[in-house]
């Protein structure tokens, strides 16, 4: 169909057809439907948002013929700095110049820097660590990229908001990988806002197939890969206890001989289809010299939604074994001695502790938390999962849906590791005479 589509063009619509983007064009990558003021573009790595800005402002500027005017004639170019705007927005491999047939392709005046059209349109590049610089100018388009990363990101847009005031309907388009940036999030609130969005894959066709093998191999389960690949913005909850900067700061690479390990489980007693998840986290520690000197390493989280308790005692022990683990650490307010006999049904040596709470969820996890400011824990692998729990626990409770069965393991992990130990060795000994 598509030879028999290609062979009933013209010569002159062939040599036309490289430059219609809109045949070629993947579905995030157009302008939706709709009287919006903003486009947001929104998608991973490599997911085509260069090229849907660039032919966008194509679209904006040129008419039916190279001299004739288009919908737009001043554009403002905003990127995270001036070099970023010439070497990605005009000259990148997907930028303006690239993308523009020859009798259309605007000229680079490199000490204004400014595109010039043939037809009159100009296109301005700033720079989103000088808001000032858009105090004066006046736009009827504006392509801003990678706005989640600008420097001085609420300034700028609102200069860049009093400047697009030109023609009957100014409109501006914002490509950007996402993160919880509070511009961002602003912009995709505002009810004249419309957002596409795709992952890397929907770019594939021009993508290294051993890129997205490695990069998607290397960050599977982890909240980088959600945000950079998959292209979500992920959002902490309103003063969470665990900002994504945060965890992001506790990634490791390699983790070093721990002097123990423990399993911490937060049991799902009933164990049926629709009970909560079953947390089970392992988690290592140095607990070499003084306890300021103590680090822990949250190797593990192999939390499941289990159909029968046995299932996520075998999870547990099993886990346990794979880390040679020192002990299992579980919670017992509900189960009381359900979880231990559980164990011991499936590996009557378990090693086991049972704890109790008798604090709330959000006192126990404040501690573990400070110990995360403190720089003392660290993340060993892909906790993508758990770490959107971290994200959702907040000082007045679990923002998030459901339990957070994840975050509680890890509390009891840390607790026996760390926190408990810490605190017996601090107390002062008594004497007994």
């Amino acid at each position: 169909m598509v030879a028999q589509f290609l062979d009933s063009l013209s010569d002159a619509a062939l040599a036309a057809l490289p430059w219609l983007f809109e045949f070629w064009a993947a579905p995030h990558q157009l302008p939706p439907e709709g009287d919006w003021r903003t486009w947001v573009c929104m998608g991973g790595r490599g997911a085509g948002k260069t090229r849907a800005g660039a032919e966008w402002v194509r679209a904006q500027v040129e008419g039916a013929r190279p001299l004739d005017t288009g919908a737009a004639r001043r554009v403002a170019l905003v990127a995270e700095t001036y070099d970023q705007a010439r070497d990605v927005m005009v000259f990148g491999d997907s930028g303006i110049i690239a993308c523009s047939p020859a009798d259309r392709a605007p000229h680079w005046e490199a000490g204004k820097r400014r595109l010039v059209w043939p037809n009159g349109a100009i296109a301005q590049c700033f720079s989103a660590s000088d808001p000032e610089a858009l105090r004066g100018p006046q736009f009827d388009a504006a392509w801003c990229d990678e706005l989640a990363k600008w420097p001085k990101a609420e300034a700028t847009w609102d200069m860049l908001q009093f400047a697009l005031r030109l023609g009957t309907h100014p409109r501006q388009l914002v490509t950007t990988t996402p993160r919880n940036q509070a511009t961002l999030k602003g912009i995709l609130r505002a009810p004249s806002t419309v957002l596409t969005h795709a992952a890397t894959e929907a770019n594939r066709a021009w993508l290294a197939p051993s890129f997205l093998e490695e990069i998607r191999h290397r960050y599977r389960g982890t909240r980088l890969e959600r945000q950079e690949l998959d292209g979500h913005l992920l959002e902490d909850a309103q003063g969470t206890l665990w900002p994504q900067t945060l965890l992001e700061g506790a990634r490791v690479a390699h983790v070093p001989d721990l002097s123990r390990v423990v399993v911490a489980v937060d049991p799902a007693v009933s164990g049926h289809a629709g009970s909560d998840l079953c947390g089970i986290v392992v988690v290592g520690a140095v607990t070499e010299g003084p306890p300021a000197d103590w680090r822990a390493y949250v190797l593990e989280d192999a939390s499941l939604r289990a159909t029968s308790p046995s299932e996520w005692a075998r999870a547990a022990i099993d886990a346990l074994h794979r880390h040679g683990g020192d002990r299992i650490v579980a919670e017992v307010n509900q189960g009381g001695n359900l979880v231990a006999e559980v164990l011991r049904h499936i590996d009557p040596l378990v090693p086991f502790r049972a704890v109790h709470a008798s604090r709330g969820k959000v006192l126990r996890a404040e501690p573990v938390a400070a110990l995360y400011e403190q720089g003392r824990v660290f993340h060993a692998a892909r906790l993508g999962p758990l770490e959107d729990q971290m994200a959702q626990m907040t000082a007045q409770g679990f923002a998030g849906t459901g339990s957070p069965d994840r975050v509680d393991a890890l509390v009891w992990a840390l607790h026996d590791l760390v926190l408990g130990p810490a605190a017996r060795w601090s107390r002062p000994m008594v004497r007994t005479l």
